[in-house]
């Protein structure tokens, strides 16, 4: 029975905050979290959710967690708290340091995200950010491992916006050897920066292809992904990106075209008939639900090694 390892960052505020080997320990600990092999207790630990943008999974995945965990969650939520009133970053995270044992937060800008952390005495975790969203990438992983029981010769295809999504499974997938496919329009390639952080990790550089054709990324994948055309702060840009995405849904014709064992993922919510069509995300090839699920105990082992 494994037990909650120390991670040697104090935050965990991007993908490339663990290694490969800690990657592979929280994804061996949620797995006997959720097989029921393991009861860790966190009893009077205190989890703080800073929350900017609005969210469902996130929120209660997290909740649930820690609550497992025998801990206790506070939501300060912006609207009801002087955070959303302009009290700079660098005293809210002083004080909350002083009332909570580990911060969750999820916000816009991924430096409100390192001024939190720069300031905090207590582990700080990126529940999203414009950048990243690693904590979707460990249940990612988590749910792939779960069907494929490793990562050899798994090929995994994106299929849409280069996004914070997009950019934490390439960072992911570095660390863990994965080959990782990005099929977007032109002009919606994942930051820059991230390809380059990723490249740097892969041993073999071909691991990592970046391309606008979705039918040749989905050719022979293992693993079909996709997410929201338009992220939370893009709603002006809407409808101009239905438009660029025009032949980038996960539809029956682009599965075919996937290895016939292929596993259908999306981090959530979908918009139905955009990005992915109701008979994939409904079908058997569908883990979109345990993918969900998965963030629960991915969580609850990332915050049991981050308190340990």
């Amino acid at each position: 029975m494994l037990k909650p390892n120390k991670l040697g960052n104090k935050n965990f505020l991007s993908s490339l905050d663990m290694s490969t080997e800690e990657v592979l320990h929280i994804l061996k600990l949620a797995k006997q979290l959720k097989n029921k092999e393991l009861n860790i207790e966190l009893k009077n630990k205190v989890l703080g959710l800073i929350f900017n943008k609005s969210s469902t999974r996130t929120r209660v995945s997290f909740q649930v967690a820690m609550s497992r965990l025998g801990g206790t969650t506070i939501d300060l939520n912006p609207t009801t708290s002087q955070i959303g009133r302009g009290e700079p970053i660098k005293d809210t995270a002083r004080v909350l340091s002083r009332y909570c044992d580990i911060i969750a937060i999820r916000t816009f800008s991924h430096s409100d995200l390192e001024e939190y952390s720069k300031w905090s005495a207590k582990p700080v975790i990126n529940a999203l950010t414009d950048l990243e969203h690693p904590c979707q990438a460990l249940a990612d992983f988590l749910t792939i491992k779960e069907e494929f029981l490793d990562f050899k010769n798994v090929v995994l295809t994106f299929i849409g916006d280069g996004n914070n999504v997009a950019n934490s499974i390439i960072l992911c997938g570095a660390l863990l050897g994965v080959e990782v496919r990005i099929a977007c329009p032109k002009g919606y390639e994942p930051n820059s920066s991230i390809i380059k952080k990723a490249l740097e990790i892969y041993k073999d550089k071909n691991l990592l292809k970046i391309t606008n054709d979705p039918h040749s990324a989905v050719s022979g994948a293992n693993v079909l992904y996709t997410d929201v055309w338009s992220s939370m702060g893009e709603e002006n840009l809407k409808e101009n990106k239905d438009k660029d995405f025009n032949g980038f849904t996960i539809d029956r014709n682009l599965v075919k075209k996937a290895d016939k064992e292929a596993i259908i993922l999306h981090c959530l919510p979908a918009y139905r008939s955009k990005e992915i069509t109701d008979e994939i995300i409904d079908s058997n090839k569908s883990r979109i639900f345990d993918q969900a699920e998965n963030r629960m105990h991915s969580q609850q082992a990332l915050l049991a090694c981050l308190l340990s």
